[in-house]
């Protein structure tokens, strides 16, 4: 197959003139953080969640009461992670991170939770994601308070109480 070669003649193209662009008028748009619709007042946050939201986020973890959780020997660590609403990873990086986690595990190598560990995790959950302390300050929290599972009680029960007071006035 021979190769030919092409050429073009440009000499014959009439040169084109821009044409004159209509003059710019400036428009001042809103920013996009302090658009609002009507009669909304809620300044928005730019996908952050506030503390008070998150508050009520930690009230919907579903676990249930001791007698109940008692009647199982052993807990799944999918079960685990739908009681807490988190993924199964956060599960394992805690067990890892925290040496009061000590999930068995069968010979597959899947997690069993007893119910002291979900009590574990309960009170992990409590400092991480409520009360806001770092990984290593929750190990620190743990390791220097002999009395955590006292206190972390007498926490649970008063927010029980609360919960109460609250309906009991929006009964009234």
């Amino acid at each position: 197959m021979a190769l030919q070669q092409i050429s073009f003649a440009f000499d014959d193209i009439q040169p084109v003139t821009p044409k004159p662009e209509p003059k710019a008028i400036a428009i001042e748009k809103p920013k996009p953080d302090k658009i609002k619709a009507k009669g909304d007042n809620k300044k928005l946050t730019r996908g952050r969640v506030s503390l008070k939201e998150k508050e009520s986020g930690a009230d919907l973890i579903e676990i249930p009461e001791d007698a109940v959780l008692f009647e199982k020997k052993y807990y799944a660590i999918g079960i685990v992670a739908n009681m807490f609403k988190v993924n199964q990873s956060l599960i394992r990086f805690w067990e890892n991170e925290f040496d009061i986690l000590k999930p068995r595990k069968n010979g597959k190598g899947d997690r069993l939770f007893r119910p002291e560990d979900i009590k574990n995790l309960k009170l992990i959950y409590h400092l991480l994601r409520e009360r806001k302390y770092t990984m290593e300050g929750a190990k620190d929290f743990l390791k220097q308070n002999k009395r955590v599972d006292e206190k972390f009680a007498l926490i649970e029960s008063l927010k029980k109480l609360k919960g109460f007071l609250h309906e009991l006035k929006a009964d009234l």
